[in-house]
């Protein structure tokens, strides 16, 4: 539940902040995001296991080049499985490691889907509810979320089953 709704509303959000007018270079934001679809799952979570482990690059940065922290953090598991690594490993860092993983797997997926539909709301409705008096939270409340989830809700459930069968992450 937590992985579905993180993801579906942080590509919402995502979506959002990419396609106010104020933003430049909107092309190459999309493209940032949409790289970790275009890169093969199996080989981010290779390059992100590889990263977060007790020996590898990040834990080496806190160590030694920050000195941070004296002792490596187990991100990946509970316990330990080197003498390097941190005894006593928390159950739930796993899990929120895991959480943040999925989110970067998994936002730009919603990302995309809302960009689209946000680009193809019909301005009338906005301007309308401006000559109206509402506000930004109310224009979102009333015109882009029920059109946003209309749209999604087949992909929200999809998602939700993916993630339940999700053991690559």
């Amino acid at each position: 539940l937590i992985a579905t709704f993180t993801c579906y509303f942080g590509g919402i959000f995502l979506a959002l902040l990419i396609n106010k007018k104020e933003v430049k270079g909107k092309k190459v934001w999309r493209t940032i995001f949409i790289l970790t679809i275009a890169i093969p799952q199996f080989i981010t979570l290779l390059v992100l296991r590889n990263l977060l482990s007790v020996d590898g690059p990040l834990n080496t940065m806190l160590v030694e080049d920050l000195k941070l922290i004296t002792e490596p953090i187990n991100f990946l598991q509970f316990g330990s499985t080197t003498e390097t690594a941190v005894v006593n490993g928390n159950v739930w860092l796993a899990r929120i490691t895991v959480l943040v993983i999925n989110l970067y797997i998994g936002i730009p997926y919603t990302m995309l889907m809302t960009s689209g539909i946000l680009m193809n709301i019909p301005k009338d409705l906005y301007e309308a509810a401006t000559i109206d008096g509402a506000n930004k939270w109310q224009m979102f409340r009333k015109i882009t979320l029920p059109y946003v989830i209309f749209v999604t809700t087949p992909y929200l459930i999809q998602s939700f089953i993916g993630n339940i069968t999700s053991f690559n992450t």
